[in-house]
């Protein structure tokens, strides 16, 4: 029994890679050009691919057959049944993956356009940042300056005021020095005049006094 187990799980081993195997029909089919509408006629072109792009020149819709002209310029009939207004699933596949290529193409520029934006706009970021830091510095310094100048200006100011009354002060000193000069010239003339009239009153004293006669009294005393 237990032999007949490991056959039958050997066998089933052996099979089983057969079974999942997985294959596909092929789809593609070779049509026969011929030289007229019929099968009696001889055949010009062995059998045209399925997909092959043709250009019809006639349809008989009696005898069910189409007058075609290949790309490379051969003429013939065919069975009007083959013709397809729309390309086979073969090529609408193969136009879709080259679609699907394309896509995939554009989506890895896309991609790469994206990361460099993303990288630019990190910079630009980084830059506005910085930009942002330097101009609140420059906002600053530039307050400061206002302030300086501010104090500059108040200082010039204050200046301009003490030069005017230190000048006015000047002036003034200067009036009083020659207001000086002139009490002391006055009050040296006056004294002059004093002196001089002291001295003439002297004079004329002196002069009087002889003249002067004694009293009768001041005799009787002599």
């Amino acid at each position: 029994m237990t032999a007949r187990i490991l056959l039958a799980l050997l066998l089933t081993s052996i099979v089983s890679p057969l079974w999942a195997t997985t294959m596909y029909i092929d789809d593609t089919l070779l049509v026969p050009l011929r030289s007229g509408a019929g099968t009696s006629f001889r055949i010009v072109h062995k059998g045209i691919k399925s997909g092959t792009k043709l250009e019809i020149l006639d349809r008989n819709k009696v005898t069910g057959y189409s007058q075609v002209r290949t790309p490379s310029g051969l003429e013939g009939f065919l069975p009007s049944r083959y013709l397809s207004a729309e390309p086979v699933a073969k090529m609408k596949l193969k136009s879709a993956l080259q679609q699907t290529q394309a896509f995939k193409t554009e989506n890895a520029k896309l991609k790469t356009k994206l990361a460099n934006l993303q990288k630019e706009f990190s910079g630009l970021s980084a830059n506005y940042s910085s930009t942002s830091k330097e101009l609140k510095n420059n906002n600053k310094e530039l307050s400061n300056i206002k302030s300086i100048s501010s104090n500059a200006l108040n200082l010039d100011r204050r200046n301009r005021e003490l030069r005017e009354s230190n000048e006015q002060l000047r002036n003034e000193l200067e009036l009083l020095q020659v207001e000086n000069i002139r009490l002391k010239d006055k009050s040296e003339s006056n004294m002059m005049l004093i002196g001089g009239g002291l001295v003439t009153l002297g004079i004329i004293i002196a002069l009087l006094l002889p003249m002067i006669k004694p009293s009768k009294k001041s005799e009787s005393w002599a």
